[in-house]
């Protein structure tokens, strides 16, 4: 065992390969752990890879127990960037505090979080905006008055009605085809654990902005936040190109709502834009680092740091600010489904070369002096888009 104590990333995707740097940058020793052949077990700064059940299976918890005695970690952070490996981390909490750290809340705080109509009731009462929402009993309920089409339903769980639909949400145009889907749900999973919202109509600038936040017992230590400017697909997607931005309005949003949470750790809040009312409303919130949270890190708010310090009863100073108007990019998926774009006519190319030129960005995979993991998930991308 090594001296000093360390942390396990647990999915080694962009987010775990920027959460590894940042603290092997430190001299933390670092362990990454993934159910795949992920990017981050290429980096310098993994000492060990260790590969692991599905992150949502009982198992990995009794695999994550085994690996604490086997390479004798006891101590060591959990730091998961997978909502899956959230879940069972929390679900196991009591049983896995008696060999790691853990900054991830306690299973009532997630079920909070995670099953969606909980959260949105809570919005509600804290006064933070929703898109107008209707829960659905039966096929045949009438539709609200107050919802207008297009409509997208999705799972109060959406692990559970993914693998029961196969698809993460559902849009619906008409009445009509409302209908058809629900039936679909009611032969296949439940109706009354789905939840109807209208999808707010896009008109070119809102982008979803993500606003972040290190908070202890609901009480926000640092902030960030960030705009999507492309992602794929080209709505609710994952991010390929994305600029640090300050916005008032989601940052005054967050505070009643991560109170009411009481809510300890790192968390992504997502907010869209609706500009029929001029409002910002929530979408989610993602109770783990996001996959941009190298953005975060290289405008001074470094995340990984924080909960490592705040786990091991470290001093640390929480920034009160960070730069504004610099970039990330996944130069490998933005240009592939850039192109895309462009030859849809989605996206014009002097936008995109405007973009590209107009300033350095932070890269998302390839990083000086530790380039093997972007080389590994330019492999990688290539060998998933020939498959699909």
């Amino acid at each position: 065992m090594t001296s000093k104590t360390g942390a396990i990333i647990i999915e080694g995707h962009v987010q775990g390969l920027s959460n590894t740097r940042s603290l092997g940058e430190a001299g933390i020793p670092v362990y990454v752990v993934d159910k795949n052949n992920c990017i981050a077990k290429y980096s310098k700064y993994c000492q060990k890879f260790f590969r692991c059940p599905d992150f949502i299976d009982d198992e990995f918890a009794e695999f994550l127990v085994d690996l604490a005695i086997k390479e004798d970690i006891r101590g060591w952070v959990l730091i998961p960037s997978n909502d899956h490996a959230v879940y069972t981390i929390s679900k196991f909490k009591q049983k896995l505090e008696k060999y790691y750290k853990v900054i991830t809340p306690e299973l009532s705080v997630i079920n909070l979080i995670y099953d969606k109509v909980l959260l949105l009731k809570i919005a509600e009462q804290v006064g933070v905006p929703i898109p107008e929402t209707q829960n659905f009993n039966d096929p045949g309920d009438p539709v609200s008055s107050q919802l207008s089409f297009p409509l997208i339903t999705r799972g109060r769980n959406g692990l559970s009605f993914y693998r029961a639909i196969r698809k993460k949400a559902l849009l619906a145009h008409d009445e009509t085809e409302l209908r058809d889907q629900l039936k679909l749900i009611a032969h296949k999973y439940q109706v009354d654990k789905t939840f109807t919202q209208e999808l707010i109509p896009f008109d070119g600038t809102n982008k979803t902005i993500s606003f972040t936040a290190f908070c202890i017992q609901g009480e926000i230590k640092a902030y960030w936040t960030g705009v999507k400017l492309r992602e794929h697909p080209l709505r609710f997607g994952t991010a390929t190109f994305t600029e640090s931005i300050h916005c008032a309005k989601c940052h005054e949003q967050s505070i009643p709502l991560l109170r009411a949470l009481n809510y300890t750790g790192v968390c992504e809040i997502e907010y869209l834009y609706d500009p029929r009312d001029k409002k910002y409303k929530l979408i989610e919130i993602n109770a783990r680092t996001w996959l941009w949270v190298g953005l975060a890190k290289a405008c001074g708010i470094d995340y990984a740091m924080m909960i490592y310090h705040y786990v091991n009863d470290l001093p640390f100073s929480y920034p009160r600010n960070y730069s504004i108007g610099r970039s990330w990019i996944n130069p490998v998926s933005d240009t592939v489904y850039a192109i895309q774009g462009i030859l849809k006519g989605k996206l014009k190319v002097s936008a995109y070369l405007s973009s590209i030129f107009a300033k350095s960005h932070h890269n998302a995979l390839f990083a000086k002096n530790d380039w093997l993991p972007g080389f590994a998930y330019f492999f990688q991308i290539f060998h998933f888009i020939r498959k699909r």
